[in-house]
């Protein structure tokens, strides 16, 4: 068995039909790697990619010790591919990049000495976005002002994977959903000290965009996930029996004055819609509270102590390992 040797930077990049921009990416991204003179490794994660990027991706791990190749079942997505990435990882810091040649592998020397000053996560701001303006540009800045403003997390580019990470802040965190843009919020959680740089952003030469307006939906409602845990994960009676008791109240206000109108005015209240509204408040009330909260804790429970994974691997290839 061959003795553990130990890594200071791991690249992780996930790739899903990216058969045109792989051998580019990788002749980038060496020079740059080999200059900063730190044992490295390189890990792509093919995301159930159906051209010909695994037999590209397998070529290159064949000559390239350095490279570690693993290969998803079927397509799960970029943050299943990250959470992979990040599992398998073993260097002291993790950078993140996508595989489209968007990204600068140039990029990645500064954001490796933004972290030698103390930072636990740093990340790439595309200052200059080479995307078109409507369909790209215009939402994402919509979403980072949005993020920023109920993660309290301040950051001008969420969406730019271009990010460095410290092993022990990543290794930390439960990734599902869409959850891999709200990483730096995520990690503000545990009291991550977090910043941002420029980074160069280039437009897509090859190959096609895989993101389209339709993900805003999902977006959106990771991200009120990602404000309930950041602000209510410990405490989840509190948001749970806000609108429980908003309702409930509601009901019960409504429902002791029919009483009083019955009682003491002696006024029929037989068939009004305040009866019956003044039942289904309080009812919904407290389903609020009952319902949600343990709907939430079942959930949770559920991933913490199976520890589920959102990936299935098919095959890894790795030169130091004979784990398939």
């Amino acid at each position: 068995m061959k003795p553990e040797i130990k890594i200071y930077l791991s690249i992780v990049i996930p790739i899903y039909n990216e058969a045109k921009n792989i051998p580019d990416l990788y002749e980038e991204l060496l020079p740059v790697l080999k200059k900063l003179e730190k044992s490295y490794e390189v890990i792509f994660i093919d995301d159930g990619s159906w051209d010909d990027s695994y037999p590209i991706l397998k070529a290159i791990q064949k000559k390239d010790p350095k490279v570690k190749l693993i290969k998803f079942r079927k397509n799960f997505g970029q943050t299943a591919a990250l959470a992979a990435g990040f599992d398998y990882a073993k260097g002291d810091i993790i950078v993140t990049l996508d595989g489209d040649l968007q990204n600068d592998p140039r990029d990645i020397p500064p954001l490796i000495e933004k972290i030698g000053q103390g930072f636990d996560i740093v990340s790439g701001w595309r200052l200059k976005r080479k995307d078109k303006f409507l369909t790209r540009r215009l939402p994402s800045a919509i979403a980072n002002r949005l993020i920023s403003w109920m993660t309290k997390v301040k950051l001008h580019d969420y969406g730019c994977t271009l990010k460095a990470f410290r092993k022990d802040v990543v290794k930390n965190l439960r990734l599902y959903g869409e959850m891999h843009r709200f990483i730096p919020a995520l990690a503000s959680e545990i009291g991550a000290s977090i910043t941002e740089i420029k980074v160069n952003h280039r437009p897509r030469k090859k190959g096609k965009s895989k993101y389209t307006i339709m993900r805003t939906p999902r977006v959106i409602l990771d991200l009120i996930t990602v404000k309930f845990m950041l602000s209510y994960s410990t405490r989840p009676l509190q948001i749970f029996g806000f609108f429980g008791f908003i309702t409930g109240f509601t009901g019960v206000v409504i429902g002791i004055i029919l009483s009083y109108k019955r009682l003491i005015l002696k006024h029929s209240i037989a068939g009004r819609p305040l009866l019956l509204l003044a039942i289904l408040l309080t009812v919904t009330g407290i389903q609020f509270v009952t319902l949600g909260l343990l709907a939430e804790i079942m959930v949770r429970a559920y991933h913490e102590s199976s520890a589920k994974k959102i990936y299935y691997i098919r095959e890894i290839i790795d030169s130091d390992s004979d784990e398939s």
